[in-house]
Formats: C-alpha cells, sequence, structure tokens
C-alpha cells in the first residue's frame, strides 16, 4: 500500500470576492488587492508628471509638503501605530535640520561647519543624529504612557528651544539664525536650475523619491514582526508584555525610528526653505504635526500622506481666504493675522474630525469606496 503526500496549493482569492484573502502572507502583502497596485502605479505616473506641468511656485510648495509628509510618517509610527502620544516632534526636526546645516556649513562662517554638501552623508546623519537622541531619551518616556507622557515630550520642545538659542555657535542665536543645508548629490546642485530641469523641478523630484522611499519603508514597517509588536503595544501593552513582546524595547525602538523621519524631515524642509532660526521649532510645529496624522487618518501609511499634504497646502489657502472673506479682518483694508488664523482652523480641523470622522481623511476615502462597490445597495 503506497501513500501519496500532497504538497498544499498556493491559495489564492476567489473571482468576485476582492476582500476575501486565502492566507496570512495575501492579507500582509504590500500592496494585496489589484485596484490598489493600478491606484498606487497611476498616482505615482501622475506625481513625476506634475514637475512639466505646474509652475515653479507650485512645485517648491509641493516639494517642502513631500518634507513635512516624511516628517508625518515619523509620528505615525510612534503615535499612530505605537500607540505613544508624542508632543514633541519639532524638537526632534530641530536637531535633524541643526546637524545638517552644521554638517553642509561653510567652516570659515560665523556658525559650526564642515562643509559637507553632499546630500548622502548630511541626510542619514540628520536621521542618526536625531535616532540617537530619541534613544537617549526614551528611557524616561518608555516608563510613562497617555497623558504624562504627552506632557513630557511636549516639555522636550520648550527645552530644545532653550538649547537651540543658547548654542549660538551652532544656531546663529535667537533672531539670527543659520542658512539651511546645501542640497547637492556628488556635485550635482538639486536646488540651481540647469540646462533641462529648473531647480524648483529637481527639488521636487528628489522630495517625490525620498517621499516615496520613506513611505515604503513605513509600510513595510507596519506589516513586520516589529510594526505588529507596535500594534500589540498600543491595542493592549499589558497583554502584549503578557505575549513575550519587551514594552521598553519595544517602545525605544518606536521612538528612534519616528525621531529617524523626523531628523531627516528638519534636515529637508529646512534646506529648501533656505533659513532657519530657534524659534522655527516651536508648539505649533509640533501641533500641525498632530493635525496631520489626526485628520490623515492614524495608523495608515495612505492616511498620513493625505492629511500631511493636506496640512502643507493650507497656509496658501489662508492667506487667499481675505480676499474672499473680507469680515476674517474686520476691514478691507486690514491685514489679518495668518498666523492666528491658521492656528485656529488647526484646532478646530482636529476637533471636527475627531467628532464627526475619527479615521480622517482615509475614513472618507473607505466610506467613498464602500458606497461605490455596494451601489445601488445602501449595506
Amino acid at each position: 500500500m503506497t501513500t501519496t503526500i500532497q504538497t498544499p496549493r498556493r491559495s489564492r482569492r476567489l473571482p468576485g470576492r476582492p476582500a476575501f484573502f486565502g492566507s496570512y502572507e495575501q492579507e500582509i502583502a504590500l500592496f494585496n488587492t489589484r485596484p490598489k497596485q493600478i491606484w498606487v502605479g497611476v498616482i505615482i505616473l501622475v506625481a513625476f508628471g506634475l514637475p512639466f506641468l505646474l509652475t515653479d511656485p507650485t512645485l517648491e510648495t509641493l516639494a517642502i509638503a513631500f518634507g513635512f509628509a516624511i516628517g508625518a510618517l515619523g509620528l505615525n509610527i510612534i503615535t499612530g501605530l505605537a500607540g505613544q502620544v508624542s508632543l514633541g516632534h519639532a524638537f526632534f526636526l530641530g536637531v535633524g535640520a541643526y546637524t545638517a546645516a552644521a554638517l553642509s556649513g561653510d567652516p570659515e562662517g560665523r556658525t559650526i561647519g564642515f562643509g559637507i554638501t553632499n546630500i548622502a552623508i548630511w541626510l542619514p546623519a540628520a536621521g542618526l543624529v536625531a535616532a540617537l537622541t530619541g534613544v537617549v531619551i526614551a528611557p524616561i518616556a518608555t516608563r510613562l504612557r497617555g497623558l504624562y507622557l504627552a506632557i513630557v515630550t511636549l516639555g522636550l520642545v520648550f527645552i530644545g528651544q532653550h538649547i537651540f538659542e543658547e548654542w549660538s555657535d551652532l544656531t546663529g542665536g535667537a533672531g539670527v539664525g543659520r542658512e539651511g543645508a546645501r542640497m547637492e548629490f556628488f556635485g550635482l546642485e538639486l536646488t540651481r536650475t540647469g540646462e533641462i530641469l529648473s531647480g524648483d523641478q529637481k527639488a521636487y523630484l528628489t522630495l517625490l523619491v525620498l517621499l516615496l522611499v520613506f513611505a515604503l519603508a513605513a509600510r513595510n514597517l507596519a506589516r513586520s514582526r516589529v510594526g505588529r509588536s507596535f500594534a500589540a503595544v498600543r491595542d493592549r501593552d499589558m497583554a502584549a508584555e503578557m505575549m513575550a513582546i519587551n514594552l521598553p524595547r519595544t517602545k525605544t525602538v518606536a521612538f528612534a525610528i519616528s525621531s529617524f523621519y523626523a531628523g531627516c524631515s528638519g534636515a529637508l524642509i529646512y534646506s529648501l526653505i533656505g533659513f532657519f532660526e530657534p524659534s522655527s521649532f516651536n508648539l505649533l510645529l509640533s501641533v500641525q504635526f498632530i493635525a496631520m496624522v489626526l485628520i490623515g487618518g492614524a495608523g495608515t501609511v495612505s492616511g498620513t500622506l493625505m492629511g500631511a499634504l493636506f496640512i502643507s497646502m493650507l497656509p496658501t489657502l489662508t492667506r487667499q481666504l481675505p480676499d474672499y472673506l473680507t469680515f476674517i479682518s474686520g476691514s478691507p483694508t486690514d491685514i489679518p493675522n495668518i498666523f492666528q488664523l491658521q492656528e485656529v482652523l488647526y484646532g478646530l480641523l482636529i476637533v471636527g474630525f475627531l467628532l464627526f470622522e475619527p479615521r480622517g481623511l482615509f475614513g472618507i476615502w473607505i466610506r467613498i469606496r464602500n458606497y461605490w462597490k455596494s451601489w445601488p445597495f445602501s449595506y
């Protein structure tokens, strides 16, 4: 009597059942449905075509928005994925920005500089220094949770501002500031107009490629073993500890990765802006990143990207509002305080999304997608 051994066949999704997965590997795949693959490809193609359709000022705004999106992805890792509330994101952006500026700065200038202008060197260095700072702070932060953790990280913003203002050899001092890092890649100026592309076009394409790399890394992290341990700590840390997940180590890794993203983001943003000072890394900047994650959709990469682009483009909208809504300034001849208007909008948007759509813009997209799939039925 012979016994035949059948090898298991690779499970496939059933026709007409796009949301049904026959294996765990299919469910956690990078792009686990055909529509996702198609839409991601279309969006990337459109994004690479925009430099030849939009004006340079718009491309500059979008490039800076991409830099903010990288920082928002970092905050989403620590807050949305690991569940640790952090209000000190601006501090880590400052660490990265000053690290990059110091490496790229003029050695003969009034501030610390080493003359290393290659982005392949100062960008990873900015992220690593910020990550190291996060690891140093993590032993204190990992002992706390909830509101207490938020207060501790909030204190980092004020401590950081004081250090930046007093360390004038590095930062240039309060009210003076220093130039951002020079964006070069092995001698190629990435912000200077060339024979084929303008400076803004090159900066846009550079930030777009970097954003895709960081977003892909964040997506892969979320579906890895480390990312699943982050989610376990977020959902129920006591249960995660009972499942042999080391809470201090997991939270420290989350802080390090989030800080790395923030450091790279700060270096890129102020390299494009060209100038910054200690007051640039204030509480409002941290609130902006919190708004990006909450409005976009905490815990999701695509939602965070949507929220970051939306909040980054909001200042452009607020500058145009007084032209159409004269009651904002009280008189057509008065100049309104745009920064106060932005703060009010941030607060209203955060409260509105938390009350009516906690999943943010990602949740709105899910509603639209489900309605389209189930139409003409309502269930």
